[in-house]
């Protein structure tokens, strides 16, 4: 069985709102990439998870791209975001799209949705939306 490259979701704000999935994942992977690791330091010591983490972010996914693609040969790799799904407003796309072109599987773990919760608690009726990303951090834009 070839390895795979999984794309786990973190909690957004309360670090209880994880899935023992992905918490099982977590541990089991030989690697994580994550968007900061002082971030998922905190998820990953609240669970008592020592897997080995790199950074993988907007300003060095150039350089870790093909480093992931030859660490994937010695196990399964698992991609987090600081909050939420990666993929959504970060650069884990490009590594999902590079693993797919090189034909390693890659694999979703679900969980917590920043959009889903929003919709939810909004009394809007949410049968359809569109998402154009997420507002500016910056209050002057």
């Amino acid at each position: 069985m070839s390895n795979s490259l999984y794309v786990v979701t973190t909690p957004i704000g309360n670090l209880e709102d994880i899935t023992l999935r992905a918490i099982r994942i977590l541990q089991e992977v030989a690697l994580i990439a994550a968007e900061d690791t002082r971030v998922t330091r905190k998820l990953l010591t609240k669970y008592s998870i020592n897997t080995k983490l790199i950074s993988f972010n907007e300003h060095n996914k150039n350089i870790r791209i093909p480093k992931l693609l030859k660490e994937i040969e010695s196990g399964n790799i698992a991609i987090v975001s600081d909050a939420g799904t990666p993929g959504v407003n970060d650069p884990a796309a490009e590594l999902v799209a590079a693993f797919r072109q090189s034909g390693i599987g890659v694999f979703t773990i679900p969980g917590p949705s920043a959009i889903t919760a929003a919709l939810s608690i909004s009394g809007i009726v949410a049968d359809s939306f569109i998402h154009l990303g997420f507002l500016p951090r910056k209050k002057n834009c």
